[in-house]
């Protein structure tokens, strides 16, 4: 269950890293980061 969240995790933060070609603000930056560092660890460990 852990690895199907990671997963869905780091899709949404690519899904976010997109949305760069709209306006970036520091807190979007931080949540993609944060998406997708979570995403990985949680898919990988």
């Amino acid at each position: 269950m852990k690895r199907v969240f990671g997963l869905m995790l780091f899709c949404f933060g690519i899904g976010m890293a997109l949305m760069l070609f709209i306006p970036l603000t520091l807190a979007t930056l931080i949540f993609v980061i944060g998406c997708l560092t979570l995403g990985y660890y949680l898919f990988c460990a």
